[in-house]
This record gives structure tokens, sequence and C-alpha cells, in this order.
């Protein structure tokens, strides 16, 4: 069982109802977890600027957010991605029962390949995204942002499939950056150069194997490593060591923020609220509001939420639009309102930058239908300015763009350069 916290023991009295309260007062007590990285995040943390990833305690940035963004398009960039949930899917059926659930075609999917796919329930409603690596014929890593193990094991009834969370057991690391690949290459990992974007396989490395992907959430040239967690630090020492005439930085999730905005893509529960966490009905978005429509595979058999989005796209359900913004100006314009004309609210903004690689102010933006579909003139977004300490309203004009904002050749030339 994954255990999520860890408690100070609290001391008890002779006086029960005394001592209910200090127990129901003791959440306070409650540590975040430790990822296998810890001691060496600990030792590089100069900022002490935390958040909460899923009960771990992760950096939002470790010695300067700025720097660290460079270190991405510049360099090389090591993020602690242990605590992205992941499941370990095999058995004879788990091609069908992943396919089942999820919206591309798992039959595709070839070993030592990757995907970036997504699920529904059964209104069709998107209940994470993630990727899919298929290690062999009969063996999955599914990775997500949540926790989806109830629903999985509730979904693989009749399928002949084992399902296992394996969050704390496997430790993972995405490098990214122009001059990983020379990290990698340098650390020993002979062979990388042979991996293209969205392949893997598996590396030897301090007596057992590293499983090296070429993916990553920066559209940049870039890697994700994953190790049982007890070759963790092992791993982490090999490639700071390689990467040190590289320019090998450890960041925080500040960074790869700004980096994954200018490469367009989304986050679960940041740019859209998934189908378990909504409380409002008109929060729930489907693969077409939310920019994921090409992931459904009309030509497989049936998977979740597959006669939902057939009817909401035969009768014109989807409601919303996930978009790209170009802001005049350069002040972001994050959680912004969208109007149309000034006047009317018809959307809100998810995540916006100043872009140092695409020099414009961008954004992504949730906009109701029409706007932002075939209505995409006359868009604005009101943003509130600090201005010698008082917030100054600026109404700034919006124009829909294609996303991603930047394209670098290097996330898929190959073989990689050796920058």
């Amino acid at each position: 069982m994954v255990q999520l916290t860890r408690k100070k023991p609290v001391s008890k009295t002779a006086d029960p109802a005394v001592s209910d309260r200090i127990e129901a007062q003791s959440h306070f007590h409650t540590l975040r977890l430790g990822t296998p990285f810890q001691p060496r995040i600990d030792a590089l943390a100069k900022t002490q600027d935390w958040y909460n990833w899923a009960g771990y305690r992760a950096p939002h940035s470790l010695w300067d957010e700025e720097l660290e963004y460079f270190a991405i398009r510049s360099q090389a960039a090591l993020f602690d991605i242990s605590p992205m949930t992941k499941y370990r899917i095999e058995g004879p059926h788990a091609e069908a029962f992943l396919d089942r659930v999820t919206l591309r075609d798992v039959t595709k999917l070839k070993p030592g390949r990757v995907h970036y796919t997504a699920w529904c329930d059964d209104e069709g409603f998107v209940l994470d995204d993630g990727t899919l690596f298929r290690l062999s014929p009969d063996r999955f890593r599914l990775c997500s942002q949540e926790r989806h193990l109830p629903w999985l094991l509730d979904s693989a009834l009749g399928f002949d499939v084992i399902v296992e969370e394996e969050t704390e057991a496997v430790a993972g690391l995405a490098l990214q950056g122009p001059t990983c690949f020379a990290v990698l290459r340098d650390a020993g990992f002979a062979g990388v150069e042979r991996l293209k974007i969205f392949y893997l396989a598996e590396f030897p490395h301090d007596g057992g194997t590293a499983i090296i992907s070429r993916t990553g959430f920066t559209g940049d040239l870039g890697y994700e490593l994953f190790v049982p967690a007890e070759k963790a630090l092992s791993l982490w020492d090999r490639l700071m060591t390689a990467g040190e005439l590289r320019g090998i930085r450890a960041i925080g999730y500040t960074a790869l923020n700004r980096a994954r905005l200018e490469a367009g893509l989304i986050v679960a529960n940041a740019d859209f609220t998934t189908a378990e966490h909504a409380i409002r009905a008109d929060r729930l978005r489907m693969p077409d509001e939310i920019g994921l429509g090409f992931m459904v595979d009309l030509e497989k058999g049936h998977f979740n939420g597959r006669r939902a989005i057939l009817e909401a796209r035969a009768k014109r359900k989807l409601r919303h639009v996930l978009v790209g913004l170009e802001i005049e100006g350069n002040i972001p314009a994050e959680h912004a309102i969208v109007y149309h004309r000034k006047t009317q609210e018809v959307g809100l903004v998810s995540a916006a930058m100043w872009s140092p690689m695409a020099k414009r102010n961008i954004a992504i933006a949730s906009l109701a239908r029409p706007y932002g579909d075939t209505v995409v003139e006359d868009l604005w977004v009101e943003i509130y300015a600090m201005r010698e300490l008082q917030y100054q309203k600026l109404m700034k004009r919006a124009k829909v763009v294609a996303r991603p904002f930047i394209k670098l050749d290097r996330r898929t030339a190959n073989p990689p350069a050796d920058f």
C-alpha cells in the first residue's frame, strides 16, 4: 500500500475528549514525503521554496527560477519526476485492457515505444492525460498526474491483467535541454544516440538497468530516466558528474512550467479540471474541448466514453475550446478574464508568460464556443498590473495563435545534436 503521510505520535491523556481533540488537531504534524533523490535535492535547495506534489515535498525552485529556465533552453536541466504517479500494467490482456480504457489505439504502440494519451469516464469527460510506455509485448507503464488505482482496478474486471501502483518503487528524472544527449553519452549510456523521439530502451546501470525514453515536458531535446528507488542516488551522481562540463543544473517546477507553456503543453487541474476533481458540471471537459480530440481513434473497438464523444460531436454539444493566445504588451495575463469586444466575458486564461524564446506574450485559455473557434476577432484580456503599490486595470488585445508557441528542431533531430 502506498503510504502518503507520516504523523508525529500524539501523546494520550486520561481524558478521552482531550485526547480526541489533540488527535484531530495533529494534522500540522503530517510530513510530506521525500523522493529517492531528496538528499541531493535538499543539498542544492538554496531558495527553500517547496510545494506539495502528490504528497511529496517538491521544489518550485532550487537556486534561481529564471536561470533554471535558461538551463533548460541552453544547457541541461535535471528535474525529479519521481512523484509522478506510475502504474505497472502487465499480463496477457494488458494491451486489450489499455485499449479499452484509453483513447488511442494501443495495438499500434510497439514495444520500445511511448505515446501521449488520455482516458475518460463513461460520459466522455477527461479523467486525466499521461504517457504510456510499452516495455514489452505484455508489460506497460502508465504515468499520470492524478491517482487512478481504484478506477483502473474496477475497469480491469474480466481482463487477465495485473495493475499495481509503483510510484514509490520507481524513481524518475527528466533530463532536458540541448546538451542532455551529450551528458548521457558521456555518462556511458552507449547507444542512447539511437533513441528517436518517443522511443525507449534499457541500459545497464549500477548492477541493474535504467529505462531511458526520449520524452519530456519542455518541447526541447530531452529524455526521461527510470530506475528502482534504491539505484536513484547513483543515477543522480552519474549524470551530475558526466554533465559538469556541459552545464548540467538541477531545477524546480517553475522553470519546467515555463518551458511546457512555450511548448503549448497542458497540465491536468491547471489548464482543465479532471472529471474526478470537478465539483461543478460546467467544469467538465471532453477531449475535443481541451485540444485532445486528435487522440480519439474511432477505428478501434469500444473504449470508455466513445458513445458520449460521438454524440457530442454529432449534436454539437462541445461548448468549449482550449486555445493559444498572443497578447499585446509584455505583462503576463495569468488567470485573466477573456472578453469579446471588451464587454462579453467569454473565457479564462489558465497559464501565461512573456516567452524569452518566442519573444511574445503568450497564454493558454479556455474559451466558450464559438469564441476562439469561429469567432476569433476582437478578443481582449483584462490584466491587473501592480504600478507603484496600486493595481492598474489594463485591457490588452489578444489573438488566437497556433500551439506550440515555439518549435525547436533539436527536439526531433535524429541523431540528436552534440552541443
